[in-house]
């Protein structure tokens, strides 16, 4: 059962990575994750259908450790998109209160299950063989109404709780993110102001990673002084982007078989180009 739940999280991960590289608008990102997540979700479910738990102890490993790390990826994505999809049109001040909203959502739930967070964020176990496995349900341990719906081969009555609580940190972080971003947004005498045009960056995130590796090495800021977390940190303001785990995408460029330098090349070539169309006139 380890190995494969090991490989089949791994997978998951490279594959979330690459989606999220690649694509940089959130609501279609959060989508094609979403729909990765839900398909990895049903192959483990078939696989863990036709195994047999060697103990009960293994059982509630599955359902307290390694299952609520693949549905949280799923609930997070869902959430995202939902939360990107009801993002209002109006100005800051309009987004801002949305998020707040949302951050006040992420709260109540965790007000509501209270008890349960702090007894998962302990580290307890003293009530693992009620929460965490199959078929053991105790009306008094706050139950979610949905749970009787759900496959009871797959589930018990506080997995997806635990799903929730590690979705609902990654969700706390992106939203106080983007609060974050609207309140550097804010004119201010004591800095200049953005050009009023906004320039957004719309080529692959791995693009932007290879250009500034580039021109961190050419040591092009700060006479040489700046480092890579400073000059990613300023590309992601100027540009509007969030290039995620840029140290990560660049080992994936270094060993890349063939072309390494793809985008700086095309870069090269596009200026001869058009130099030689201008020379031509």
């Amino acid at each position: 059962m380890i190995a494969f739940t090991t490989k089949l999280l791994s997978d998951l991960d490279y594959n979330l990575k690459l989606i999220e590289q690649e694509n940089e608008m959130p609501l279609k990102r959060s989508e094609e994750c979403f729909v990765v997540c839900k398909k990895t979700i049903e192959q483990l479910k078939t696989f863990m259908l036709k195994y047999k738990f060697k103990s009960t102890i293994e059982e509630i490993k599955f359902f307290k450790e390694i299952k609520p790390q693949f549905t949280s990826k799923l609930v997070f994505y869902l959430t995202l998109y939902n939360i990107e999809t009801k993002k209002p049109n109006g100005g800051k001040e309009t987004l801002k209160k949305y998020l707040a909203k949302e951050l006040d959502k992420l709260k109540n739930y965790f007000d509501y299950n209270l008890d349960f967070y702090k007894y998962y964020r302990a580290g307890a176990n003293y009530l693992d063989h009620k929460y965490f496995v199959r078929n053991k349900y105790d009306i008094q341990l706050t139950l979610d109404g949905h749970i009787f719906e759900n496959d009871t081969r797959f589930s018990t009555t506080h997995d997806f709780k635990v799903a929730k609580i590690l979705a609902h940190d990654l969700l706390q972080v992106y939203v106080e993110d983007e609060l974050a971003y609207l309140e550097r947004r804010e004119p201010s005498s004591s800095f200049q102001e953005y050009p009023r045009t906004r320039l957004t960056w719309t080529e692959s995130k791995t693009s932007l990673t290879e250009l500034i590796y580039a021109l961190q090495s050419q040591g092009v800021f700060n006479n040489s002084r700046a480092d890579i977390k400073e000059i990613a940190a300023y590309f992601e303001t100027v540009f509007n982007i969030e290039l995620g785990d840029y140290y990560r995408t660049y080992l994936e460029i270094r060993v890349r078989k063939t072309g390494r330098i793809k985008f700086l090349n095309l870069l090269q070539e596009s200026l001869t180009k058009k130099m030689n169309s201008q020379d031509e006139k």
